[in-house]
């Protein structure tokens, strides 16, 4: 079986069409025009155009596209901001709310005519309220925590090792880091996703981190997975990743 599949965005919509552009040139060399491409989440914050990455997103599978986009924490960040009214997650340790910088929301909201400052919640909120077009929200809540195949488990964060799928807890979805980063052992089927940035994206044997940190200023880099092998797409082609 064969999908591509991109990480995180956080915003970066010249970024995602780029991504999308390696990916329909690939495409057209394996002629194989209907595979999949999974978004594993994080589409919006610290970039420039969170809404434009949501229309581009909503827009191409209102059309038909294979696309299938998967839940990121900051989507649910975003989403529990404007329609429940919640600055803080608590899977946030430093207790530091979405609007504050290093998360991004504030930049979010800019992206919809929004300004808003860490601390000033109620006037932002009613204002998100207010620009926040209803399909986005509806676009977000739906989205699915994770893309199941037979030789393959897509997910935002990652899993708790052996834990079967349907019972993993949303929150390890959204925001596991070591106890499933540091797991070695095989987890029966390939695990690819994205939230923990890298420079690029590597393959680790039992998992194939995909976040080459776009949320950091890097570019997005779109890959090719084909059973248990997969590629990095460039403008030169195809990016062998290979486990250590």
């Amino acid at each position: 079986m064969r999908f591509y599949a991109i990480g995180d965005i956080h915003g970066h919509l010249d970024q995602l069409r780029n991504a999308h552009r390696l990916i329909e040139e690939d495409r057209g060399r394996v002629r194989d025009p209907d595979a999949a491409v999974v978004h594993t989440g994080d589409l919006v914050d610290r970039g420039p155009d969170s809404r434009g990455v949501l229309e581009y997103l909503i827009s191409g599978r209102a059309t038909g596209a294979p696309w299938v986009v998967l839940l990121g924490n900051h989507d649910r960040m975003f989403l529990r901001f404007v329609r429940d009214g919640l600055a803080h997650d608590p899977a946030v340790r430093s207790g530091k709310s979405w609007l504050h910088p290093v998360l991004g929301g504030a930049t979010t909201l800019a992206s919809y005519g929004v300004e808003a400052e860490d601390g000033s919640f109620e006037a932002a909120i009613d204002a998100a309220r207010a620009a926040v077009p209803s399909d986005h929200l509806a676009f977000l809540a739906e989205l699915p925590l994770w893309l199941e195949t037979e030789a393959h488990i897509c997910v935002h964060a990652g899993i708790r090792p052996g834990i079967p799928l349907p019972q993993q807890a949303e929150e390890d979805l959204l925001w596991i880091r070591d106890d499933f980063l540091l797991e070695t052992a095989d987890h029966g089927k390939l695990v690819v996703h994205g939230h923990t940035a890298l420079k690029m994206p590597v393959f680790y044997g039992n998992r194939l981190n995909i976040d080459a940190g776009a949320g950091y200023g890097r570019p997005i880099a779109p890959v090719v997975v084909e059973g248990r092998a997969a590629w990095m797409l460039t403008d030169t082609g195809r990016f062998p990743l290979r486990a250590p």
